[in-house]
């Protein structure tokens, strides 16, 4: 016959009994003012209320966090979308399609803190051939952009893309983005490629959100439509 000699009572058993017998401290309510833990934030001994409130305060504090945390970042979002507007009204100001991507450039320059900025366009109407922005891009280059569905954001390996900005040394990581006609997840070929560079390595990650960075891409792809 099995005894409690070759089966003796584990924790387990005992936080087993204590969870399905709700009664328990009910019937022997003086256990509750007895038992004392040790302190998490002191070596003193602390009753199972002072515990329990301690606990809450934590959880209480760790809610407090989470909640100002998503305030933060709903505000962030909030002056995102206020720049991202800014900068669109700004593209239909401009009277000069010449202009257009320069302005572009410019705009995501300084309103979004991006220490420099490069675009190209191709396939543009014979009257804006000429223009800087139109020429010294490879097909390779013309390939790459068709083939991003969606920007592309990290380390600067060597694009060709580097090539545009002011100082290509100091692109270390870089967030490039297809300028195309209709959505950027469209199958549709791109016509211009749009470079974010910044020497900090981790201002643009594989990791980060791309949302925001896309309907920047979709907001030049549809201005810059005037030059095609």
């Amino acid at each position: 016959m099995t005894t409690s000699f070759t089966n003796p009572i584990t924790e387990d058993d005992i936080a087993n009994y204590l969870a399905n017998t709700p009664d328990f401290f009910e019937r022997h309510a003086e256990l509750l003012a007895a038992v004392q833990l040790t302190s998490p934030h002191s070596s003193r001994a602390v009753s199972l209320q002072e515990r329990q409130a301690g606990l809450l305060r934590e959880k209480i504090k760790v809610l407090e966090q989470r909640t100002m945390e998503m305030i933060r970042n709903g505000n962030e979002n909030v002056l995102l979308a206020d720049k991202l507007l800014r900068w669109a009204r700004g593209l239909f100001l401009v009277a000069d399609p010449l202009a257009l991507p320069g302005q572009i450039a410019g705009e995501i320059a300084g309103q979004f803190s991006v220490p420099q900025v490069g675009i190209k366009v191709w396939g543009v109407a014979p009257q804006f051939a000429h223009a800087d922005f139109a020429q010294g891009v490879s097909d390779d280059a013309k390939l790459f952009a068709s083939s991003l569905t969606e920007p592309f954001c990290g380390v600067n390996t060597g694009f060709e893309a580097v090539s545009w900005l002011p100082d290509a040394q100091a692109a270390i990581s870089l967030a490039i983005l297809p300028l195309r006609a209709g959505a950027m997840r469209s199958a549709e070929p791109a016509f211009g490629l749009l470079v974010l560079a910044s020497p900090d390595a981790a201002r643009f990650n594989s990791a980060m959100g791309t949302d925001f960075l896309e309907r920047i891409a979709e907001l030049a792809s549809a201005a810059l439509s005037r030059l095609r």
